[in-house]
């Protein structure tokens, strides 16, 4: 049902699995015994919606599992491994656990000096989070594990459906925020390669590069009648997805809006404005320009999308609610929850809208009902890290295989000046997280480039360096006591192969000169 920030009430007409909170209640309720209590809410997370894709969301959730869970084991191998530091076997030991139990080797050069000085915990920790990350690249780019490549079934397929509701491009900025980094291949359930991703801290886009992309877009049109001829009518759609929090609004919403989400949906729009804006009085050709806004409640996954109206102009004060669908549907028939979900989308655009963004629309509600369901089987209802909970900060441009919650946060830049304030929320967000623990903050730098440009890869590579050194300079006392390390690497965009590390400040030479 459309929903008004100030006057729509929200109806629930089906029975619903439970919310953390509402699980809350059984634990308190004295009166009703345990076992009847355990038995109540299995039975209510283990309802399935009718539009749940089960066999889509026990494949994600075992790749969930397998890539968190190795980063998961890193503190608790590091923590035998301090133990055995003085043993006369140690670095065969080390090495024999390391193998084990995460999968790589660990550097010689910081085990050897621990019979002369205290192991370098912290420069272990980041060199196995760097390792981590490489060995879940290396598994995504050589396996496909999401079957979102640009040659899979899925991408193909998608990307006649998008040409069929009139977009020859998908272009997405979702908060750089970790919680948002699983928001197209998850939440929004589309294939990676069929949608053009960059995040941004309050996914305030670069306007400008922006609509640089949107030039070489429509050049690629007029020129290879790629991805659609040019005399098809068709445009770019460009959605910025901000983030709200349902269980903790006021301290767990977006950090660049100070948890503010109605600032967030409105600077995402002010930006949108701001980009057609500038193709409209640059090129005179705005109709090639579609805007959606998008929010996500990053406790439940539920997206609630702000309906266009035909000139394009998205009230901020009403929307549409997945969670307000998922619990409207749960009782229907496939087909009649389908229909339901078709009628208020229908109702909203008020027969404003073309039929492609409707149809555009409906589906990505469609697919985050699996979603919804995905959150309330595996966490009962909610995210139990409602907040941060990242494990390495990527910055640069790239990280195709970044696809999981609570991951990675984003810092999309060219240099570090130009975007110091996304990496500035990052490291502030890893001051919790880590050094509050006396843990470094793990960064991982990347930079793709085309194989096909000559000299690119040294360009990449150049690219690296600069940033790494600016990371150094502006974090100075924190690289100094050893609290940030970086992994530099590279990836060619024209291969599906894996990134390549070209340097880090672990590197032995590096160690030697701090």
């Amino acid at each position: 049902m459309l929903h008004s920030r100030y006057n729509g009430s929200r109806r629930v007409t089906a029975p619903t699995a439970p919310t953390r909170r509402e699980l809350s209640k059984y634990s308190l309720a004295d009166s009703i015994p345990q076992a009847q209590r355990q038995a109540e809410t299995t039975s209510l997370a283990s309802r399935v919606h009718p539009l749940a894709d089960q066999s889509a969301n026990r494949y994600l959730k075992a790749y969930e599992q397998d890539v968190k869970g190795r980063f998961d084991r890193i503190v608790p191998a590091l923590k035998r491994l301090s133990a055995m530091q003085h043993n006369v076997s140690f670095i065969d030991e080390a090495r024999r656990l390391a193998r084990g139990e995460l999968g790589f080797d660990l550097p010689g050069h910081i085990l050897a000096r621990a019979w002369v000085r205290p192991l370098d915990m912290r420069g272990l920790f980041a060199w196995c989070v760097f390792q981590t990350h490489q060995l879940v690249s290396d598994h995504f780019f050589k396996n496909d594990p999401l079957k979102g490549a640009a040659s899979s079934s899925a991408s193909q397929e998608f990307g006649e459906f998008l040409l069929n509701c009139g977009f020859h491009l998908l272009d997405i900025t979702p908060c750089a925020d970790g919680r948002l980094a699983h928001a197209i291949a998850y939440a929004l359930r589309i294939p990676f390669s069929s949608v053009r991703r960059r995040s941004h801290a309050g996914a305030l886009f670069d306007v400008e590069k922006t609509v640089n992309r949107w030039v070489k877009t429509e050049h690629r049109r007029y020129r290879e009648s790629l991805p659609s001829p040019s005399d098809v009518m068709s445009y770019y759609l460009k959605t910025v997805i901000y983030h709200f929090s349902s269980c903790d609004p006021h301290r767990q919403g977006c950090a660049a809006h100070n948890s503010d989400d109605a600032l967030a949906a409105s600077a995402g729009y002010r930006r949108l404005l701001n980009f057609r804006e500038v193709i409209q009085s640059s090129f005179c050709c705005g109709a090639s320009v579609k805007l959606l806004l998008i929010g996500i409640d990053t406790d439940t996954d539920a997206i609630r999308i702000h309906i266009p109206s035909a000139d394009g102009h998205i009230d901020l004060n009403s929307w549409l609610s997945a969670g307000d669908l998922y619990n409207e549907t749960f009782t229907l028939s496939h087909k009649e929850a389908i229909d339901c979900i078709q009628n208020r989308v229908n109702t909203a655009a008020a027969g404003m809208l073309d039929h492609g963004m409707v149809t555009f629309i409906q589906h990505l509600l469609v697919n985050n009902i699996s979603q919804i369901d995905y959150v309330r089987a595996q966490y009962c209802g909610s995210y139990p890290d409602g907040g941060h909970a990242e494990r390495f900060i990527g910055v640069g441009i790239g990280f195709k295989e970044i696809h999981l919650r609570n991951l990675t946060y984003f810092a999309h830049l060219n240099t570090v000046e130009e975007g110091s304030s996304d990496l500035d929320v990052g490291v502030k967000i890893f001051h919790r997280l880590n050094i509050s623990r006396d843990l470094p903050i793990p960064i991982v730098i990347r930079f793709d480039y085309s194989g096909k440009v000559p000299g690119a890869r040294e360009r990449a590579i150049a690219d690296c360096r600069r940033v790494d050194q600016s990371i150094s300079n502006r974090y100075a006392t924190l690289r100094a006591e050893g609290l940030l390390y970086t992994l530099l690497t590279i990836r060619d965009r024209d291969r599906d192969s894996p990134s390549e590390i070209v340097g880090s400040t672990l590197d032995p030479l590096v160690q030697e000169a701090h």
